[in-house]
């Protein structure tokens, strides 16, 4: 199979190398190589131009393959059209232990594990055991090869861009589609290119990467690009180092980000049994990576160009409550006192996608080494969650764990944990400010434990550690000194460990179910009466009409993203019951009209309730209702609960300052109005009670803007013009009432 997919490579990047006249970047030749008609090769516009493509696989993680399946089932097909895989990760919590916490999540999830794997089994799609890792890192372990093209139900998909994979984060629908055999949609992005120069030294690791460019290009700098990374700088990094910057990149809006292939990439696969992928790629290597006009004169094919001097990287801490907020670790102890940061660092968490690999947690235990022989006890909780079956097993042998347990660190299950939500947290009191420091991406208030008063900080797994030995915020490892039991001041000395394992990966049962040839006979298990299970009854199309008067539901203030539009944590459980989940809608987003969540007034009992309850109150006896919203809205996960949620409750329209890309395809995938003010000042016209229009549908065409009427609560009215970005193709799935509904048209 690959031997054939190298030759049709190389064959379409020649031929759209032909065609253009010109040299292609790393970005370009993926793209190119994957679309679905090869008979619409051209040298499409950046930025402008949507275009069809063929992933070559999809991915999804529990709590959104449940929806992504059930919606694929309405798709009427026998067998997924694309090799698929399913990764039970986001449903374990985190509490006292692997032992203790695993066979609990067995036993509370059971129906919806049973529902995967029967869905999987019918379909033709790899299931993948609760505890048998984080999808990311096993994917990355089994499935990620230069070159190819896969779409992901999680935002941090492009995890395997580390191994020169253009992964793309995309909603449970999008999902839906490739595996019923049809085309991915996708604006062509911009290329954000990133040259490296020189190599990592000290503390510093691949994680300061995309620490520092998050604070270059903030949440949403990097929004409708691919990042890709070039430079000599790429040639020190490890494999999995190189899928730590790609997976982050997701923070900054990124579609997806990329390496050029190259040793370390080889050496991987090799390391992970598929040295068959290594030599092909190898053969292929010129065709992927940049051609050398390309990174002769990368200002004239890039879209824009950042470099960053590894020489001279400082390691960064990123925080509190946005990623993008960079500070040298050296800056910390100013801030500290300047923004009354919480100084004691109360728990540091190593593991998630971002950094969980092997090289990750050898580090990481290689510094708590230290602090064993020089005497010093931990001031800090320490909490890992290995990556994977593989990177524990392997990592028990070398006395990886047995380090973290000797210093007092607790083993969790290979799985996300606390980085998505799912960390039962004993405090002693939720209202007091306190800091964690987390090797995790996000770090949105409430995200770990939910409590908005957790300052969470994101660094790497050296620092995490050296956080947790020091349990200062303020502390800076290069200079600063720590006291060992006997009142000593001490010094610690920067990490190393080898990315992979000298004596290569051990040999384990990985977790993994593979489905039956055919699964005609398997019935898919869902329970009429459950509550975290629903079929799935598809949405009305649209009625021909324009939207006259409907209530204004909220006005969200500031950030709002996936988090604040439907929860995780305990909200997780739900996420396969459209019903019972949209209970959660918009209960994080702040109110711009008194400052609170989950509080909004019914403009007819002129009483406050719930966002859902409001929102459900308008939809049974009104004319539905609308949303508007501030800057990057639905910024971070892909869950598209965040768009079906609304869609479910009567939503009819979000008029936004702009979307993050995912939720706004989420949104429009569901049927949905995605519109943009044309002017960002109109969003101070919006009142409390307003009644709002939206003309022009009928009409309704790419590039032409449509009308909102606002009529306010004393009869006087404002009338302004918002902007969209759909083509003709989501022009249809809005008349059909979703992607799904034309696709069964």
């Amino acid at each position: 199979m690959f031997e054939t997919f190298y030759k049709s490579f190389s064959k379409k990047v020649d031929a759209a190398k032909n065609k253009f006249g010109r040299p292609l970047t790393l970005t370009e030749k993926i793209l190119y190589a994957h679309l679905f008609y090869e008979n619409e090769l051209k040298d499409y516009k950046h930025g402008e131009d949507y275009v069809n493509f063929k992933p070559d696989r999809v991915a999804m993680q529990d709590a959104t393959a449940q929806m992504a399946l059930l919606q694929f089932m309405n798709a009427g097909k026998k067998k997924a059209a694309v090799k698929s895989s399913v990764h039970c990760d986001h449903l374990i919590q985190a509490y006292k232990g692997a032992d203790i916490d695993l066979p609990e999540a067995e036993k509370v999830n059971k129906e919806v594990y049973e529902f995967l794997q029967s869905v999987a089994a019918k379909y033709g799609i790899d299931y993948w055991k609760p505890g048998a890792g984080i999808i990311h890192q096993v994917v990355l372990e089994n499935y990620a090869f230069p070159g190819g093209m896969m779409i992901g139900t999680d935002s941090h998909t492009p995890n395997a861009g580390g191994l020169t994979m253009a992964a793309v984060g995309v909603g449970g629908a999008d999902a839906a589609d490739v595996m019923s055999g049809m085309e991915w949609e996708l604006k062509m992005p911009k290329i954000i290119g990133v040259k490296l120069n020189g190599k990592l030294k000290g503390f510093a690791s691949p994680k300061d990467i995309i620490l520092k460019l998050a604070g270059i290009l903030t949440v949403k700098g990097g929004t409708n690009s691919i990042i890709e990374y070039f430079g000599e700088g790429t040639l020190s990094l490890p494999a999995t180092g190189k899928s730590t910057v790609c997976n982050m990149g997701a923070e900054v809006g990124a579609t997806t980000s990329i390496f050029p292939f190259d040793n370390h990439t080889a050496d991987y696969l090799n390391a992970t049994g598929r040295k068959d992928i290594a030599a092909l790629a190898e053969q292929y290597k010129e065709y992927l990576k940049a051609d050398d006009e390309v990174l002769n004169n990368p200002e004239k094919y890039y879209d824009k160009v950042i470099e960053i001097d590894l020489d001279n990287l400082s390691h960064y801490v990123n925080g509190p409550f946005t990623p993008d907020a960079a500070s040298k670790v050296s800056e910390m102890a100013a801030k500290v006192i300047e923004n009354n940061y919480p100084d004691k660092v109360e728990a540091a968490l190593i593991g998630s996608c971002t950094n969980s690999s092997y090289q990750d947690l050898g580090r990481a235990a290689n510094l708590l080494e230290q602090a064993v022989a020089k005497n010093i006890p931990l001031k800090a909780e320490l909490i890992i969650n290995p990556g994977s079956i593989l990177v524990l097993e392997t990592a028990k042998r070398d006395k990886i764990i047995d380090t973290f347990k000797n210093a007092g660190a607790v083993i969790m299950t290979n799985a996300c944990g606390p980085c998505i939500g799912q960390w039962k947290r004993i405090t002693d009191d939720n209202e007091r400010k306190n800091t964690i420091v987390t090797t995790f991406n996000r770090n949105f208030a409430k995200r770990a434990d939910g409590n908005p008063n957790t300052y969470a900080f994101i660094v790497s797994p050296e620092m995490a550690v050296a956080y947790a030995i020091s349990g200062r915020l303020s502390f800076n490892p290069e200079k600063d000194t720590v006291k060992d039991k006997y009142g000593n001041d001490v010094m610690l000395t920067a990490p190393s460990w080898d990315a992979l394992p000298k004596e290569g990966f051990v040999k384990c049962d990985k977790g993994l179910i593979t489905p039956p040839e055919n699964g005609d006979d398997i019935t898919v298990k869902i329970d009429a009466s459950s509550s975290r299970l629903q079929i799935l009854k598809p949405f009305a199309k649209w009625d021909g009409n324009d939207i006259i008067e409907a209530d204004l539901l909220i006005k969200t203030k500031g950030k709002c993203t996936t988090d604040h539009i439907s929860m995780a944590g305990p909200w997780l459980k739900y996420r396969g019951h459209l019903e019972n989940i949209s209970d959660n809608m918009l209960m994080g987003a702040v109110n711009a009209f008194n400052n609170e969540t989950n509080k909004v007034k019914n403009n007819y009992t002129h009483e406050y309730a719930a966002v859902s309850a409001t929102a459900k109150y308008y939809r049974d006896n009104k004319n539905g209702s609308i949303v508007a919203a501030e800057e990057n809205y639905g910024e971070g996960s892909s869950r598209e609960h965040a768009a079906m949620e609304p869609r479910f409750l009567g939503v009819k329209a979000i008029i936004a300052k702009s979307f993050a890309r995912i939720h706004e395809t989420n949104l429009k995938k569901q049927g949905m109005l995605a519109l943009t003010f044309q002017n960002k000042d109109d969003y101070n016209l919006v009142q409390e009670g307003d009644l709002i229009s939206i003309t022009g549908l009928k009409d309704f065409a790419p590039n032409k803007e449509l009308i909102v009427t606002l009529k306010h609560s004393d009869g006087k009215t404002d009338t302004f013009k918002v902007n969209h970005t759909y083509n003709m193709q989501q022009i249809e799935w809005f008349k059909a009432g979703s992607a799904l509904n034309n696709l069964q048209k």
